[in-house]
C-alpha cells in the first residue's frame, strides 16, 4: 500500500511540475537597445533573479532601434510589450500608433545635464555661448535639453549642440571638446572614470520629461492583462532591489553580464544616480503622473515634434499598478 501511494505521489507530483511548467508563457519583450546597459538594470536583474518565472512568464528581450521603434513593432503586432522613454507615445500616437505606458520607472526623468567643474557652470543660463554634446537630434534627451533651455529663457540658437552617438556624447566631453552633455547616468559615471570632474546641473533646472517606461499595445492591455501585469510587477521588483541596495543589485548584474565583472564599483556609482535623480523617490513605484506627462505632452506640441495632438487618456493607463505598494 505505502509503494502504490508513493508512486501515485510521484506521478502527481510529476504531473503538477509538468502543468506549471506548460503555464509559463513565452513574452517577448522590446528593449530600445542590447540588454546589456546598465540602463536595462531593472530587466536584467529582474529576469536573473526569477522574477518573470515566478509570473509564469518566460521573457525573452531583443533590442530594437530605438524607443519610437519599440513603439512601431508593438503596434504592428510584433511583440506586445517594451520599453522606451515615457515620452514615447505622444510622439507615436500622433501618428496613430496604438500603444500606451503601463508604467513609468522613476518620478524624475531621466535626462541629466553635466558640466565641467572646472568651468563653473552652475546653472543652465551659464549654458549661453558654450558647446553641449547629446546622443542625437531626435533623441529624447536632446529635447529634454531644449526645453530645459526654454525654461531658462534660452533658444538652441544660444548654445552650439552636437551630436555625438551613444559613445561620443560622454567622450567628447571628457576630452574637453565640449562644456557639458546632456544623457543618462549611465554616460555620466563613463566621464568620471575618465578623470573628467563632474558638476550636475540642479534637477530642478532640467525640463519634467520622463524617466524609462514600460509600453504595451491597446489589444494587450485588452485581451492579456494578466502577463502585462505579470512583466510590469516581476520588473518594478527588479527596480525596487536597485533602490533598497545599489551594491547588491550591481553584484547581481555583473553576474547576470559577465561583460561587468569586476566593474561592480562603477556600476554601485550609476546605480546611485539612477536612485538619486531618475527613480527619486517615486510614491508608488511605476505609477504615471498625468500632470508630469501633461506637460511634457503639450512642449511637444508647442515645438512642432508631433503633427497632431494626443490626447492624454490615450498615452497611459495605471491599471496595472499596484497603488498600496509604496516605494521604499
Amino acid at each position: 500500500m505505502f509503494k502504490i501511494l508513493m508512486k501515485t505521489f510521484s506521478c502527481a507530483a510529476g504531473l503538477s511540475l509538468a502543468l506549471s511548467a506548460q503555464a509559463a508563457t513565452d513574452v517577448t519583450y522590446l528593449l530600445p537597445a542590447p540588454p546589456n546597459s546598465p540602463a536595462f538594470a531593472p530587466w536584467v536583474i529582474a529576469k536573473e533573479k526569477g522574477y518573470y518565472t515566478q509570473k509564469d512568464l518566460n521573457l525573452t528581450f531583443i533590442a530594437a532601434k530605438g524607443g519610437v521603434d519599440v513603439a512601431k513593432q508593438i503596434g504592428a503586432g510584433n511583440a506586445m510589450i517594451g520599453g522606451a522613454i515615457g515620452d514615447t507615445p505622444i510622439v507615436v500616437r500622433a501618428n496613430g500608433i496604438p500603444v500606451r505606458n503601463v508604467a513609468v520607472l522613476g518620478a524624475g526623468g531621466v535626462t541629466m545635464i553635466a558640466t565641467n567643474a572646472r568651468d563653473n557652470i552652475h546653472s543652465i543660463s551659464d549654458l549661453k555661448g558654450k558647446t553641449l554634446t547629446v546622443m542625437s537630434y531626435s533623441d529624447t534627451t536632446y529635447y529634454a535639453l531644449l526645453a530645459s533651455l526654454r525654461k531658462a529663457g534660452l533658444s538652441k540658437s544660444d548654445v552650439n549642440v552636437q551630436a555625438a552617438g551613444p559613445s561620443g556624447v560622454w567622450q567628447l566631453f571628457s576630452a574637453n571638446k565640449s562644456q557639458a552633455m546632456a544623457g543618462v547616468p549611465d554616460w555620466v559615471t563613463n566621464a568620471e572614470e575618465a578623470d573628467t570632474p563632474i558638476k550636475l546641473i540642479p534637477q530642478e533646472q532640467i525640463f519634467e520629461s520622463m524617466a524609462q517606461s514600460i509600453m504595451a499595445s491597446d489589444d494587450a492591455i485588452k485581451n492579456h492583462p494578466e502577463i502585462i501585469r505579470g512583466v510590469v510587477q516581476a520588473t518594478l521588483q527588479g527596480m525596487r532591489d536597485i533602490i533598497e541596495d545599489p551594491r547588491a543589485a550591481a553584484v547581481t548584474f555583473a553576474k547576470a553580464v559577465p561583460a561587468y565583472a569586476g566593474k561592480e564599483d562603477s556600476l554601485e556609482k550609476t546605480f546611485k544616480l539612477y536612485v538619486e535623480h531618475v527613480y527619486a523617490k517615486q510614491a508608488v513605484l511605476g505609477r504615471i503622473d498625468p500632470a508630469r506627462l501633461e506637460k511634457v505632452r503639450q512642449f511637444y506640441v508647442s515645438e512642432g515634434i508631433v503633427s497632431q495632438e494626443p490626447k492624454l487618456d490615450d498615452l497611459y493607463t495605471n491599471q496595472f499598478i499596484e497603488t498600496t505598494t509604496a516605494a521604499n
